[in-house]
């Protein structure tokens, strides 16, 4: 799978050692910046990473600030994604297999490395189900994107 994968600098150790875990797990990762822990701004990558996933660039996206709230917020202004903040590995398989989020945030503050490595593999191993109920659901969500961005 290709995963595209940025982070702030808050979230740039993480994103280094996630980078490291994803690859080694067999997916291609395709890092979209920050490339220190210079102070940057979060809403910069977070964009980057939501437009590759978006256009189809790719598949899934690991998204980490400090808290993970800030690029959620950023990742979910961009119309077609949806991103979850999650901070347990229910919430990361759910939020796929339910919702089809596409973009994964992680807070590099909230979470250790360990957890964070969890969290991943449940994200990435999780597929849509399409039940009727989710497709129902997910398309109600869709329309509401739909009606506020035109």
């Amino acid at each position: 799978m290709r995963v595209a994968l940025a982070a702030d600098h808050a979230g740039f150790p993480m994103k280094e050692a996630l980078h490291e875990f994803v690859s080694g797990a067999g997916h291609e990762v395709i890092a979209h910046g920050t490339d220190s822990a210079d102070s940057v701004d979060y809403p910069d990558f977070a964009e980057k990473l939501a437009l590759a996933v978006r256009d189809g660039t790719e598949e899934r996206g690991i998204l980490l600030c400090g808290s993970g709230v800030g690029a959620s917020v950023a990742a979910n202004k961009v119309p077609g994604v949806r991103a979850g903040l999650c901070h347990d590995t229910y919430a990361a398989h759910q939020g796929v297999e339910h919702d089809d989020i596409q973009v994964l945030v992680l807070g590099a503050r909230v979470i250790g490395i360990e957890v964070a490595k969890e969290l991943v593999a449940a994200f990435l191993s999780a597929r849509f189900t399409g039940e009727e109920r989710h497709a129902r659901r997910l398309a109600k969500v869709i329309a509401i994107e739909e009606r506020f961005s035109r």
